[in-house]
């Protein structure tokens, strides 16, 4: 687990893609083997991978950081109460984990929303790829502009979404 968080975390989320992309599809005769070339010949599917593989790596570092910041009186008052280890993680520590974990949570999805423009690198058209064919046809540089407003409006709204769900999430921790 230490050496996959340690690679996907340490590699550029672009070199990731690369190597997915290109370098999973010198291996089509092992893929027609097993019957998965029809998902590593896709474009969307290698950037749904490699992006999805490359958040779960944050996302694991995110909840061990949370588990373990949970006080240990946790486990022990859960011990004490009868709880086996599972019911442990399950009632007690992860909901005070998770609550830790949101708002970095949040941060990563928006982190992978702005990292979605390194697509347009593999022949997939998503927003940078529609705004460089759009420059390349009419060498208007506002295009980027829009663009990059376009970003901001999504990355908002997710923040404002995020923030709205802390707080319902955690209106039990306020001060009254």
């Amino acid at each position: 687990m230490q050496g996959y968080t340690t690679f996907f975390r340490g590699t550029p989320l672009l070199c990731q893609l690369f190597l997915v992309y290109y370098g999973f599809g010198q291996f089509r005769g092992f893929w027609q083997d097993i019957g998965l070339w029809w998902f590593f010949r896709e474009p969307f599917y290698c950037a749904l991978f490699t992006f999805t593989i490359n958040t779960a790596a944050y996302q694991a570092e995110i909840l061990r950081g949370a588990i373990q910041s949970i006080p240990r009186g946790q486990f022990e008052g859960a011990s004490s109460l009868g709880l086996h280890r599972w019911a442990t993680l399950r009632l007690v520590v992860m909901p005070q984990a998770m609550i830790l974990a949101l708002r970095p949570l949040g941060n990563e999805l928006i982190v992978m929303i702005k990292s979605s423009a390194i697509t347009s690198l593999v022949t997939l058209f998503d927003l940078m790829g529609a705004t460089r064919l759009a420059f390349a046809r009419s060498f208007d540089l506002s295009i980027y502009l829009y663009a990059a407003l376009i970003y901001l409006v999504l990355v908002e709204i997710i923040r404002r979404v995020w923030d709205r769900l802390e707080l319902r999430l955690s209106r039990h921790m306020a001060l009254r």
